[in-house]
Parts: structure tokens; C-alpha cells; sequence
């Protein structure tokens, strides 16, 4: 090795091969974010601000330590994750009937529940990794199954059943992923229509034990919008107005008449869930399509390395970690635009909250490692 490539060189890793490009898109969006937060709502960009250098630490850090070293630990972190959804049931913080977070005084609040999805990424590639190749026998699937189900059911009591459909969306993308046979796949899915089409007529029934009173009004209110316009399908409502409202080039940033997201109170909350409807009013079509770019961009870069890593587990991790941003955008900007039912997702990168943001930051740290392996001496 000459001088030009030691200079190059920092732990066993040759810096030239350093993923810069999600480096620059994670940057990027993180910044937009910012600037879309504090026109959103004043006080917290300040917060997110904090969050991101620390993220950003974290997320150096973590492109530098060997994703197999760290799963190594797989036990130790499946049984962190549990610990802190069973703590956070018994001591959180109750919200509106949910304990989902950890109170941190001045600091605000943590929730463990998205630190957990990456630590049961990381725990879940070492279960299809160690039984690979009989991934797609049903005994398999169901041990696999029951060791993810039990975070997955403290979550849903928190209860937070958005957060329980990442998790779901996680473990079937990672089992297909992990090599599951088409065939199975096909069984799978004969059996699933029948099945969700019996619960999508089961939740409408007044004996249905499933879904709390909110969450069944939300479903019941995108089937039904008239009915329920002045009050489950408000704030929809009035999101889907405020990006039309924007047109191509939107009202301009910082907006703040009385017509406006901000400047009317239309909508609770727009600085995290419909965060998507401040870009649309403010930048108009042409933000919306910068953000869903760069949100594409950053899963993209996560599949081509997952594409071209080293080892399945590489693979998987990269994987489990484009599903989940995807998805969360996904449902976010679906919710947002009126697509989808009303659930509460941030927007990846974007949205005000520190612990989806640091927790997304180790996950593209994660990547990063992936991608570095290739470069190793």
C-alpha cells in the first residue's frame, strides 16, 4: 500500500470507499427538515438541532465499528429492547392513555420503542442468518416469529399500533429478504385474503375487542369521510387543503396568515405527523417532490448496498433498514394526503422527534459499515 492510500486509511478502512453519498443525502435532508420545523412551529427546532449533531456523532461512530462485532451481542440487545418496553409500560410517561416515552425533565422525552426497531433488526438478522436455510419451513418461521412477536405485543399495549405496523413491515420484508421460497409466498398470501378480508368486517363490529376507540374511528373515518369531516377526518381534511392550497411553488416559507397551517391552527401536530402539509403549503408541489427525492434517495442507497454487501447478514441489516425508512415515509406522507389512515409516523429525517432521528442516524451508520466492509485491507 503507497502513501496516497495510507493517507486514506483510518481503522482498518480505506476512507475512498466511504459512502459519501448517503452521507451527503442524510445531511441534506436532515438540514431541509430543520428549516421545515422551525417555520412549522416555533421552539423546537432548536431541539432537533441538538439532535442532529448528536446523531451525527452517532452515526460516524457506528459507520466505524464492525456490524458483526456488534452482532455478536445479539442476545444482550434483544434483551435491552424488551427491558426497555416492559420498563417504559411500567414507568413511562402516560399521554393521552399511552406510555410510550421516558420523561427526561428539560431535556423532553425518549421513546424506547424506536431505539428498539433497530435493535431488533440487528436481532432478527441473526435469526434468519443462523437458520438460512430452512427459512422457509413453517417450524422456523413460527420460532422466529414468536421471539420478535414478544416486543412487538409490548409495543401494541402501549399502545401504539402504528409503531407495531413498522415492526410487522420490518419482519416480513427481512424474512423475504433472508431467501423465504416463492412458493411459500403464495401460499402465504391465499391464506392472508380471506383472513384480512374477515378482519377489515370484524373491526366494524360493535363486539370487536382489537382496536381501541380512537384507532377504530380513524379507520372508520377514512372509509367514511363524510361522516366524520368535523371531527376524526378534520385534521386530513384540512392537510389535504393546505398542500393543495400551495399549488407548484407553494405560499412561500414561513407562511403565516391566518389561512395558513401555522397561522389558522388547523392541524395539531404539524411539526412531527402532518409535517408533510407545511411543505406542501409552504413550498408547494415542487418541495413535495424534493422531499419524496430525497426520502427515495436514501432508500435506494440502502438497497444498493444491501445489493452488493459482503454477507447475508449485511444484506439483511441494509435492508431492514430501507424498509423501515420507507415505510415510515410511506404512511406518513400517505396519512398526510388523505391515502392512508390516520396513524402517527414522523417523517424520516424530517419530522420534529429526537429519538426517530437518532434511531434513524444508527441505522444509516449501520449501512455506511456495510458498505465500508468491502473497502477493509
Amino acid at each position: 500500500m503507497n502513501l496516497y492510500e495510507d493517507r486514506f486509511t483510518f481503522l482498518n478502512y480505506n476512507l475512498k470507499k466511504y459512502n459519501w453519498r448517503l452521507l451527503i443525502l442524510i445531511i441534506l435532508t436532515t438540514t431541509f427538515g430543520l428549516f421545515v420545523i422551525e417555520s412549522a412551529a416555533n421552539g423546537y427546532a432548536r431541539k432537533q438541532f441538538l439532535g442532529m449533531i448528536i446523531g451525527f456523532i452517532a452515526m460516524i461512530i457506528v459507520s466505524f465499528i464492525d456490524y458483526n462485532f456488534i452482532l455478536q451481542f445479539h442476545l444482550p440487545i434483544y434483551l435491552a429492547a424488551v427491558g426497555m418496553l416492559v420498563a417504559v409500560l411500567l414507568f413511562g410517561v402516560n399521554v393521552n392513555g399511552a406510555r410510550r416515552w421516558f420523561a427526561l425533565g428539560s431535556f423532553g422525552t425518549i421513546q424506547p420503542s424506536e431505539f428498539a426497531k433497530i435493535m431488533m433488526i440487528l436481532v432478527l438478522t441473526h435469526l434468519i442468518v443462523e437458520r438460512k436455510d430452512r427459512i422457509s419451513q413453517l417450524r422456523t418461521l413460527i420460532l422466529i416469529g414468536i421471539i420478535y412477536i414478544i416486543p412487538v405485543f409490548l409495543i401494541y399495549k402501549e399502545p401504539n399500533m402504528s409503531t407495531t405496523l413498522v415492526y410487522l413491515f420490518i419482519f416480513i420484508m427481512m424474512i423475504f429478504c433472508g431467501g423465504l421460497s416463492y412458493r411459500f409466498i403464495a401460499r402465504v398470501f391465499l391464506f392472508a385474503v380471506p383472513v384480512i378480508a374477515f378482519l377489515v368486517w370484524y373491526i366494524q363490529q360493535p363486539f370487536q375487542i382489537l382496536l381501541h376507540g380512537y384507532q377504530l374511528n380513524r379507520i372508520l373515518a377514512f372509509l367514511n369521510p363524510s361522516d366524520y369531516q368535523q371531527t376524526t377526518a378534520n385534521q386530513q381534511y384540512n392537510s389535504v387543503m393546505a398542500i393543495g392550497s400551495g399549488m407548484i411553488t407553494g405560499k412561500g416559507y414561513n407562511n403565516n396568515t391566518f389561512t395558513s397551517v401555522k397561522g389558522g391552527n388547523f392541524i395539531s401536530e404539524q411539526q412531527t405527523d402532518f409535517i408533510f402539509s407545511v411543505i406542501g403549503e409552504e413550498l408547494g408541489f415542487i418541495g413535495s417532490c424534493i422531499t419524496i427525492l430525497l426520502l427515495a434517495l436514501i432508500v435506494y442507497e440502502c438497497l444498493k448496498v444491501a445489493r452488493n454487501a459482503s454477507s447475508m447478514s449485511g444484506r439483511l441489516i441494509a435492508c431492514g433498514v430501507a424498509s423501515m425508512i420507507a415505510f415510515q415515509s410511506f404512511v406518513n406522507i400517505g396519512v398526510a394526503t388523505n391515502l392512508l389512515p390516520n396513524t402517527g409516523l414522523p417523517l424520516p429525517f424530517i419530522s420534529y422527534g429526537l429519538s426517530s432521528l437518532l434511531a434513524n442516524m444508527a441505522g444509516i451508520g449501520l449501512v455506511i459499515n456495510i458498505d465500508l466492509q468491502k473497502g477493509r485491507r
